[in-house]
């Protein structure tokens, strides 16, 4: 485990700041097929998400995020990229994502290739479930509504 304040700093990035500080669809949707809140009982990092279904595929999106500035940069990815996409698409995009911090796995691939970005905080385990945060609530959200892939 890496230690060093310094090497900390180093992991939010400039392109990790700006993403924090720029986090798209914050506002809540009116009347959601679902909604989901998750909590890291590590760091406190919270995340509301609301989403609007078209079958399988993600019409409408909808989030309050209180996280680090990786949960926001991963909050951030997300909902730049989310609607049109199929429920299997983000899935895959969650699992991937799980893998590249968990078990030093590829980063995600495409629509979620920015994710790269994060790869450095595979170094720092009490930062990944904050990471997830946003990607866990959507995918129970969407899971919660039976839809298939």
């Amino acid at each position: 485990m890496v230690t060093d304040t310094g090497d900390l700093i180093k992991l939010y990035s400039g392109r990790i700041l700006e993403l924090a500080a720029a986090i798209p669809l914050t506002d809540r949707l009116v009347a959601p097929d679902a909604s989901r809140s998750k909590r890291s009982p590590l760091c406190g990092s919270t995340v509301t998400i609301d989403v609007k279904m078209d079958g399988c595929v993600v019409a409408e999106y909808g989030q309050d995020v209180k996280a680090c500035a990786l949960g926001q940069a991963a909050a951030s990815v997300l909902a730049s990229r989310i609607v049109g996409l199929s429920a299997e698409t983000i899935r895959a995009g969650r699992d991937q994502l799980a893998s590249m911090l968990e078990q030093g796995g590829p980063p995600p691939a495409a629509p979620f290739d920015e994710l790269c970005i994060l790869q450095p905080a595979r170094d720092y385990r009490n930062r990944h479930a904050s990471i997830l945060l946003a990607f866990d609530a959507t995918v129970e959200a969407i899971e919660s509504l039976d839809v298939t892939a």
